[in-house]
This record gives structure tokens, C-alpha cells and sequence, in this order.
């Protein structure tokens, strides 16, 4: 399915053989979250026999369970994603939510060059968007903007590490970008991110803020990566600009965090390499302004391999029962002037935010207000009232937890 204005697919282009995942909401008898899978095109509920998604992503063989499970038909995913555009707050039909439900929801911040150095800026800059234009002309004829050579925590890293501090050049946002350990960061909480043609939320304290499109990947609590889906770390620039101790505030708001429509599988089609190799377009479109904003970013100018930023989030030292979900970072920040010269990119309300892949298809949101949009009391104890309700809280199942306490 196409928008005719932005070109961008909703769905992967090979839908139909791809195995995807995720979850919809079903008003009427139901009235809560339901599991669902996508084979050949047709979306089957599964929650009478897999209650949550983090229960799913335990199977094993995963691939073999989700092409057979038996279920309910609600037909064809193109008529759900149409359905899920055009959501009303009183619809009775099933609309798509975030593909995630009891996983942490963790993110790799400055995993690429040039959003490095825009952190850096904004570090410098204080949160100052007029001051962030000249900085980054600086920044640039001083040290450069093709970092993405450079394997962090190799010796070359060290040498440059060394060189920006005699310069008085050195950051935090250095540290994790050249240096051996990856940024990683509780982006928000299990069940509160927003899906598919959902709102996202900005602060309304911020006036510098942008877009984060990412892959995301689905890592079950074996630490075993499963598949991958798009994702908005939508972030405040101005507020992480004044203190990175303001991570909380810039990054986990009501709505600031986007992921869908589905999560796609690994099988023969579709494989890490596929994500290693992906390319990920943005395009914001102003609802008041006419502005437009299109890029394409390549994940092959990613510093650090999916896999190793896995296994800096899980490992011996940290375990994560209910799997998590894991925003590989960005390489875009916008910097396009909006508003006025050398005052960058900022977002209005009704913003539509595209954030696509041809393998993953579309995430596509609209911007407003975290305090305007539909607060957050959908929880973990609401699903599991909500399962009890339908009779099926029993049946939930648990992932291999031997070591576990």
C-alpha cells in the first residue's frame, strides 16, 4: 500500500512472503491488546494461544510456531493498516499498537558520525539552536565530519581521543562515540511506546527538537536476535543540549516513542545482513508550513555492529527476562533551516513524520504536544486484567529462566 504524496510503502516491498509479527487493539467483546502474526498477507490473532509478545519471541524454533499457529482471521493487512490511518476513537475496528509489550525498551545513542558530532554541538551549544549553526562550522573545519572510519575503542580512536583533548575539543559524546563502551539508555517503558499512525509527543517546554528514525531490533531474554522493525526516538535538543543529565526529560515523554508497524522476522529472506545493509529514509512533512524534509541514511556507516550494541546491553552482567527492544541509533539531526536562517530544524505540531525502509516498510506518525495527546494508562496490570477478563491470563507462558532468581 502507497501514500500517494510521500511515495513511501506502508508495507515491506515482499510482504507477502515475509513473516511479520505485532500487536492491534480490538474494541467491542474484546476491548484490549491482541496478539497478532501476518503470513502470505492475512493477520491471524493468536492470543488465545500466545498472550503477549515477549511470550512469542520465546519460542523455539520461533520461525516454525508462528507458521503454524492457529487463529483468528482479520483479514488482510492492507485493510488493517488503511483501518489504522484512518482510526477513529470510537472505531470497532482492530487498529495496529507498538509490536512490543513487556520488553525493556533500550536505545544506542551517537552510533554514527554525524549524529556525533551534532551532540557534541548541541553539548557546546548549551541547547542553543542559533549558536549550534556557527559551532558546527567550526567543529567541521577543526576536526572534520568523516569520523565513520574510525572503530571506536580501536588504538586510532585513542589517538584522535587524545588529540581533541589537547585541543579542549573532547566530549562526552567523544567517549561513547570513538570510545570502547556504546551509549545505551532505557528509552521508555515496557508498553508505553506508541505505534503505527499513533501521535507522537514532544515536550512543551522544548523548542528545539527532532526526529530519530532507527531500526529497532526484538532480542528475546536468551539475548538471541529474532527480527527488526522502525522506530522515532523522538528527542528534545535543547533540553539534552543543557545537561546530558537530562536524558530523562529529552528522551521519555508521553508519546516519544514510536515503533512499527510490525516487527519482521529472520528466515532465508530476511537476515541481520539485511539490517547491516539497510537504508532508512526520513520525511517529515509540515501540516502548516508546506516544509518538507527527505533524507536516506545507510546503515553500513553505523560505528558499531548491531550485534556488538546487543551485546553491550545483555550479557553476564545484565539480563533481561522479558527480552528487549533495541534502537540501533541514527545518523540523522536535522539541521535544515525551518523557522528562520541558521536556526536549524525544529518540529511544528501536525508534523507527519515517515520514517520507512523497503524491507520494513513505513512508521508513520503526526507530532504534537505530549500534555495534548491521549495520556498513557494502558500498563502492564491493565494487560493482565485485560487477559483475565477474556478468560486467558492462564494460559500465559514463560521464557527459559534457569539461572534466573
Amino acid at each position: 500500500m502507497m501514500n500517494n504524496t510521500s511515495g513511501i510503502s506502508y508495507l515491506p516491498h515482499d510482504y507477502k512472503q515475509a513473516v511479520l509479527l505485532g500487536r492491534v487493539w480490538r474494541a467491542g467483546k474484546i476491548n484490549g491488546p491482541c496478539v497478532v502474526v501476518v503470513r502470505q498477507g492475512e493477520v491471524v490473532d493468536i492470543t488465545a494461544q500466545v498472550q503477549t509478545v515477549a511470550d512469542l519471541l520465546e519460542k523455539d524454533p520461533l520461525l516454525d510456531f508462528v507458521l503454524s499457529v492457529k487463529g483468528e482471521s482479520l483479514g488482510d493487512v492492507q485493510t488493517l493498516i488503511d483501518q489504522s490511518l484512518h482510526r477513529q476513537a470510537d472505531s470497532t475496528t482492530p487498529c495496529l499498537l507498538a509490536p512490543c509489550d513487556l520488553q525493556a525498551i533500550k536505545a544506542c545513542g551517537v552510533t554514527f558520525a554525524v549524529s556525533l558530532l551534532e551532540r557534541v554541538i548541541e553539548e557546546q551549544a548549551a541547547g542553543d539552536a542559533a549558536a549550534a549553526d556557527r559551532l558546527r562550522a567550526a567543529m567541521q573545519a577543526s576536526i572534520g565530519t568523516d569520523l565513520s572510519r574510525i572503530r571506536p575503542g580501536s588504538d586510532v580512536a585513542e589517538k584522535l581521543k587524545q588529540d581533541l583533548i589537547s585541543r579542549g575539543a573532547w566530549s562526552q559524546y567523544m567517549e561513547v562515540g570513538i570510545g570502547p563502551d556504546a551509549e545505551v539508555f532505557s528509552k521508555s517503558q515496557p508498553m508505553s511506546a506508541v505505534g503505527f499512525a499513533a501521535d507522537v509527543g514532544i515536550h512543551p517546554d522544548s523548542k528545539w527538537n527532532n526526529p530519530e528514525p532507527e531500526i529497532v531490533l526484538a532480542v528475546n531474554s536468551r539475548a538471541q536476535v529474532l527480527g527488526a522493525t522502525l522506530g522515532n526516538d523522538v528527542n528534545l535538543r535543547d533540553i539534552e543540549g543543557r545537561s546530558a543529565l537530562l536524558l530523562g526529560k529529552a528522551k521519555d515523554n508521553n508519546g516519544s516513542c514510536a515503533i512499527g508497524p510490525f516487527i519482521r522476522l529472520f528466515d532465508s529472506h530476511f537476515t541481520i545482513d539485511t539490517i547491516r545493509h539497510a537504508e532508512v529514509r526520513l520525511l517529515i512533512e509540515g501540516q502548516d508550513d508546506d516544509f518538507r524534509l527527505d533524507g536516506i541514511s545507510m546503515m553500513r556507516e553505523i560505528s558499531r555492529d548491531p550485534l556488538d550494541l546487543v551485546s553491550q546491553v545483555c550479557g553476564n552482567t545484565h539480563q533481561y527476562p522479558d527480552g528487549f527492544m533495541l534502537f540501533l541509533g541514527t545518523m540523522f539531526s536535522p539541521i535544515k533551516d525551518r523557522d528562520a536562517a541558521g536556526s536549524g530544524f525544529t518540529h511544528h505540531t501536525g508534523d507527519r513524520v515517515s520514517i520507512a525502509s523497503p524491507s520494513l516498510g513505513a512508521l508513520v506518525n503526526h507530532v504534537q504536544y505530549s500534555d495534548a495527546i491521549a495520556p498513557w494508562n494502558f500498563g502492564v496490570r491493565a494487560l493482565y486484567r485485560s487477559l483475565a477478563v477474556r478468560g486467558i491470563a492462564h494460559g500465559l507462558t514463560h521464557g527459559d529462566t534457569s539461572g534466573a532468581v
